[in-house]
């Protein structure tokens, strides 16, 4: 009677041209290219259930979690935040790619019980995120060259000409958002989101494509997901200093931060922000907190597929 083929844990370091893979049945690695055949083949080599983990890197990673994915592997994406500091931790000094893979081998083999298998999103979620990054690059660009050219008298036709034609694009790719969002029936949920006092296109748009992303079990995981939760660092009588973990996407919490400036002077949020003030906390740290009640609302709204309701006066 044959022998079974048992499992292997596996750690990839991604990077854009190959991957280097270290398994718990090898002590060596291999390497292979970031391209869909040897992906493919590679795969069909391992026995099944077997489980991968590898750092979600850009977008170099997505290709090789598809396909694992497809077929029928479980895939864990590492947060690159962790593993850097697990990299500390164990005292692992070199950092190279055949390192790497072995570490993330090592913390998968060590963390698999704490882990949460890799769930692919919707390709439109990717689609409105790429859309999302691309237009806060216009942005950051159109308000760096503004600044870098306002001084100079001669360009000052040419640097409005300029500012002009970005914005017109920023526009047209806000159009493109919507439609995106139309398309996959999650324009809704935007408006749902964008009924909130302080809530407009892009920041709706935004919030609706990550609820998307889930499935969220509660709104403490959707704050989580959005890096708007708290860490806590205390010691014995010592209360150390709360700062947000920061995990995810920076666009999203930039533009709940400017929803939350919006909406703390309306009538409907600015006695709640005066509050917050009063309890002692500075006032970015009462941004935060109202953002973060506001992104707490709009899961909701979404969750429960309500529409919102207006504090009344």
């Amino acid at each position: 009677m044959a022998k079974a083929v048992e499992p292997v844990l596996t750690g990839v370091d991604v990077s854009k041209a190959e991957l280097v893979i270290a398994r718990s049945d090898s002590s060596g690695v291999e390497t292979i290219s970031n391209s869909v055949g040897p992906c493919k083949r590679w795969l069909k080599s391992l026995p099944p259930g077997s489980k991968i983990a590898l750092e979600a890197i850009g977008i170099y990673h997505r290709q090789l979690a598809k396909l694992a994915h497809e077929a029928g592997f479980e895939l864990y994406l590492l947060d690159g935040y962790k593993l850097n500091h697990y990299r500390s931790g164990v005292g692992t000094r070199a950092k190279t790619d055949a390192s790497d893979a072995r570490l993330i081998l090592r913390y998968l083999t060590k963390e698999m019980d704490s882990l949460k298998p890799w769930i692919p999103a919707h390709d439109a979620f990717y689609r409105v995120q790429g859309l999302m990054r691309r237009r806060a690059s216009l942005v950051h660009t159109r308000v760096a060259l503004s600044q870098s050219l306002q001084d100079i008298p001669e360009l000052k036709q040419t640097a409005k000409q300029l500012d002009a034609h970005i914005r017109r694009v920023e526009l047209l790719i806000v159009q493109r958002l919507k439609q995106a969002m139309a398309d996959v029936g999650w324009w809704l949920d935007a408006k749902r989101c964008k009924a909130i006092e302080g809530i407009g296109d892009l920041t709706g748009i935004a919030l609706a494509n990550t609820f998307h992303r889930g499935p969220f079990r509660t709104s403490d995981a959707f704050i989580a997901f959005l890096g708007m939760d708290v860490r806590v660092r205390d010691s014995g009588t010592q209360t150390g200093r709360r700062k947000l973990t920061k995990k995810g996407d920076p666009e999203l919490r930039r533009l709940l931060y400017n929803a939350a400036m919006a909406a703390r002077k309306t009538q409907a949020w600015k006695s709640l922000y005066e509050a917050y003030i009063a309890q002692g906390l500075k006032p970015t740290q009462a941004l935060v907190k109202l953002a973060r009640k506001l992104a707490r609302i709009a899961f909701a709204l979404m969750q429960n597929q309500t529409t919102y309701q207006p504090k009344t006066p």
